[in-house]
């Protein structure tokens, strides 16, 4: 990957962080996005660019802003001059249980899951036909298995495992576009109310019987952009045997 540049979108923490750390790792220029996890962030930038001087920018933005994608993707082009893969990651994670859905939980999980995806797409596709380049979307297995109580993030997902199949046709054949759907790889921030007994009975669905960790979710992102070429319209899921158990 050396000489590539990657766009991250939701960088700076948990998966985002795992992912950006495996691509530097591998040669690759970075460009981190953020919204309100700056200190994170920024101390991403110094980690990595100790590492590999110059080879780290962040860029701030809210995602439910579309207005902001071409200067997102021009300020990337601009600084490294050249973009060689997109991976949509950020995104919001809410239940949202039928009787309680209004109107702001649709437009936000809907919009950074699947709404920002699309028009990120669209902006950076010239740059990335030019490259030949890929696009990643962080999806979930509950695309495909809905879990109960998160009815709109459950559709958000279906909607970019759809997305990610039609933008393989429509942006084919100079660039792919994958994505990876994980399983049961870290609880959410605000998960303090799940208990170990709970988080148990997750991992028991699982056929491996064991919950995976981020680097399982940027290996496979290091993957699909370094070494699979003849690779487009995937959803890969990323969740030890969840999705095939029963």
């Amino acid at each position: 990957m050396d000489g590539k540049t990657i766009l991250v979108t939701g960088g700076a923490k948990r998966v985002g962080a795992a992912i950006c750390r495996r691509l530097h790792a591998a040669g690759a220029n970075l460009v981190i996005h953020y919204h309100q996890s700056a200190p994170a962030a920024r101390a991403l930038q110094v980690e990595l660019n100790t590492a590999r001087p110059n080879s780290v920018m962040l860029i701030q933005a809210d995602l439910l802003d579309c207005t902001s994608f071409p200067s997102i993707i021009s300020t990337t082009v601009n600084h490294y001059g050249r973009l060689d893969a997109l991976v949509n990651n950020a995104s919001s994670f809410f239940a949202t249980p039928i009787g309680s859905i209004n109107e702001d939980n649709w437009l936000d999980l809907i919009g950074t899951n699947l709404k920002a995806p699309l028009f990120l797409a669209q902006a950076a596709a010239p740059e990335l036909r030019r490259q030949r380049g890929c696009i990643i979307n962080i999806s979930d297995i509950h695309a495909q298995r809905p879990m109960k109580n998160y009815v709109v993030y459950s559709i958000a997902k279906a909607g970019l495992d759809g997305l990610t199949k039609s933008l393989a046709r429509e942006l084919g054949p100079e660039v792919r576009v994958n994505a990876i759907a994980p399983g049961p790889i870290l609880w959410p921030e605000d998960a303090a109310q799940i208990d170990e007994v709970s988080r148990q009975r997750v991992i028991s669905h699982t056929i491996l019987k064991q919950a995976g960790n981020p680097d399982d979710i940027a290996l496979a992102v290091y993957y699909l952009i370094a070494n699979a070429p003849f690779m487009t319209g995937q959803v890969i899921n990323v969740d030890g045997g969840r999705s095939v158990k029963l």
